[in-house]
């Protein structure tokens, strides 16, 4: 309870400084990070994926871990058919859908990290570059690239740190990321 006050004092405090036209970087102690529980129960072979996934955001930015079955703010699903997704519930929270056909043609480690990156709170950007990673599969079946770019994560540490608006912390799903490159059978 009282991480949590002191959270929302330095949020309030960054709104405020906000306002006045005073920047501030990063206005959360280190000592504050959120954990995020996810639960790979059904993830089935993909569990080792979404451990992956997770070092990579852990290593990626601060304010945050993201921790194996300790909990289930974030619940990490294998499924067949429908395309990968993701459903926020709140920032931190949701569900992730990885579709098997579509990691039988994309980056799974690419797919999962994409997907855990909305539930941390970024959009998808459809610009094709692959350098970033939420422009999920317009970059094309030939990216590989799992790291959110520096921009990406640094955006996520922001959040995670109290400056956040309401839509950045807000309900959402998030399809159609991996568009399907199977040709249709007549």
């Amino acid at each position: 309870m009282t991480s949590r006050l002191n959270r929302l004092a330095v949020a309030l405090l960054a709104t405020t400084l906000a306002t006045l036209g005073i920047t501030v970087a990063n206005p959360s102690p280190a000592s504050a990070a959120m954990t995020i529980c996810y639960n790979t129960s059904q993830a089935g072979s993909y569990a080792s994926v979404a451990n992956q996934a997770a070092s990579i955001w852990n290593n990626a930015t601060v304010n945050l871990t993201l921790s194996a079955n300790c909990g289930s703010n974030l619940r990490i699903y294998r499924i067949t058919g429908g395309g990968s997704y993701a459903q926020r519930t709140s920032l931190g929270n949701g569900r992730v859908y990885i579709d098997t056909q579509q990691a039988a043609q994309y980056s799974v480690l690419r797919i999962m990290t994409h997907e855990i990156g909305h539930i941390l709170g970024l959009p998808d950007n459809y610009n094709g570059n692959c350098a970033l990673l939420m422009s999920g599969g317009s970059a094309g079946t030939s990216c590989t690239n799992a790291y959110p770019s520096t921009a990406e994560a640094n955006r996520v540490s922001n959040l995670f740190a109290g400056t956040f608006s309401a839509t950045d912390r807000s309900a959402d799903i998030f399809r159609d990321s991996w568009p399907s490159v199977l040709t249709p059978v007549s």
